[in-house]
């Protein structure tokens, strides 16, 4: 993490103004949070439109921080406490952020991406984590605010930093890309996720582009070569440095062979066709992603060994195709974190094609920040669904009634069912399952599906 003198700061952070009784005291880390913040931080009180962190700046004085932020136009700064006046809160953390960034030899990768951008994280930091000191984005950590914390948070002896960056918006990877000024930079794909702000696919693939904003001259830029929105983009840019992943054997790389089984996924790639990958993921969709991190991994020189090794002692953000083994035989697969018509496609599928369970249960709900297309694409998620694979659906949420509508066409009666009650949810589902059932929960963030785990447990 940062450890610099004030007088160092008021350096990184242009036109800062700090009392120079306070020049010489030393900040250990960054926080914007007083609940969690640790002595010796920089607490940045930001604002927003129903709170101003300036009202906390005297608790986090009181629980040990060695300076803070305010802001030249809040009135009524206190006296006599290491303040560095700047004209933004935000703007000084992210300024503060990119200087960082500059002073540090870690090389960083840079992640964006419709779907898979958390697990493609993942699966770089393990494999680099073979023969590098790695660090990578906490949690949800991808945003304006994220981005820079996450770059505060870099050891000085960090070799490379897997840093996510999310957005909703145009322009807002551009900033995140050109604070952090990757190395690498990764879009995994085009989906449909935030349609409702950009309007069209096309939209998204321009506001996902924007990562090659701030990637270092000579920098390498890797993305999903099955994508025509990104090839087209791609030939109208100047890139030095490109690689491709993808299922078309026109791409850099792309796999031969792809198993699902019941302890993960395996695969081989066209680069090494005797060399079998394995990874504790259930899913073909997460090859894409795995041939981004081998990419990566190559351009990183790791041998295949390590990679193999990175891949086989992965672990990924909770909520990502986690699998939950019950005391009653039942398996759940948790991926409810988050889901756009895309990667709940890809969850149903998987469900589809495991073997080995006696009923398969498909607990889906509304998927949201889809636009006016919204109950269309729920409707053709009801379409897809075989009633051959998978034996039960049971949707949540009033979007989600419409996956039930068009999947009930035909099912037997009885295997579909929608709730908008998640008590009576659980209840149903506990009422039908018994050893050798396999449940799979997908939805948006919002609908926070994985509370019917929980209500099974009651």
């Amino acid at each position: 993490m940062i450890i610099r003198s004030l007088a160092d700061i008021q350096t990184m952070i242009p036109g800062s103004i700090i009392d120079e009784r306070y020049t010489s005291v030393m900040i250990h880390g960054v926080s914007t949070d007083t609940r969690t913040i640790e002595r010796g931080n920089l607490y940045v009180p930001l604002k927003g439109a129903t709170f101003n962190g300036h009202q906390f700046v005297k608790e986090a004085f009181d629980k040990g921080a060695a300076a803070a932020l305010w802001s030249k136009h809040e009135p009524n700064a206190p006296k006599d406490v290491p303040l560095i006046f700047v004209d933004d809160t935000l703007v000084a953390l992210q300024q503060l952020a990119h200087a960082y960034r500059k002073q540090l030899r870690t090389r960083i990768i840079g992640v964006t991406g419709s779907n898979g951008k958390t697990t493609t994280k993942d699966m770089i930091a393990s494999l680099l984590g073979t023969v590098y000191r790695v660090q990578k984005t906490e949690g949800n950590l991808n945003n304006h605010i994220g981005v820079p914390l996450t770059l505060l948070r870099l050891k000085e002896d960090t070799e490379y930093a897997v840093v996510e960056m999310g957005m909703s918006g145009f322009g807002e990877i551009e900033l995140l890309s050109t604070l952090a000024e990757p190395d690498v930079a990764i879009i995994t794909n085009i989906g449909e996720s935030h349609l409702q702000e950009l309007g069209s696919r096309e939209g998204i693939a321009t506001a996902k582009f924007e990562i090659v904003k701030g990637l270092q001259r000579g920098g390498l830029f890797i993305y999903h070569g099955d994508e025509p929105l990104l090839q087209t983009r791609v030939q109208q840019c100047m890139l030095s440095h490109v690689e491709t992943f993808g299922m078309a054997k026109t791409n850099d790389y792309y796999p031969l062979d792809i198993r699902v089984q019941a302890d993960g996924t395996s695969f081989t790639v066209n680069r090494w066709p005797n060399e079998m990958f394995h990874m504790p993921l259930l899913g073909r969709h997460h090859v894409m992603n795995a041939l981004a991190a081998i990419v990566v991994a190559r351009f990183a020189s790791i041998d295949v060994a390590h990679m193999k090794e990175g891949f086989s002692r992965l672990t990924v953000t909770k909520m990502r195709t986690e699998v939950i083994k019950r005391d009653d035989g039942v398996t759940i697969i948790n991926d409810a974190y988050n889901a756009s018509p895309t990667s709940m496609r890809a969850a149903l599928e998987l469900l589809g094609q495991l073997t080995g369970y006696r009923k398969k249960i498909a607990i889906v709900g509304d998927m949201l920040e889809l636009g006016d297309q919204e109950i269309a694409f729920h409707e053709q998620i009801g379409e897809m669904i075989d009633p051959q694979s998978i034996h039960y659906v049971l949707t949540y949420g009033t979007r989600a009634k419409a996956i039930a509508e068009r999947a009930s066409e035909r099912f037997r009666a009885g295997c579909v069912r929608s709730y908008d009650d998640k008590r009576k949810l659980a209840a149903d589902v506990q009422a039908l399952i018994s050893a050798g059932d396999v449940i799979l929960l997908k939805a948006s963030r919002g609908m926070k599906l994985e509370e019917i785990i929980s209500l099974l447990n009651e």
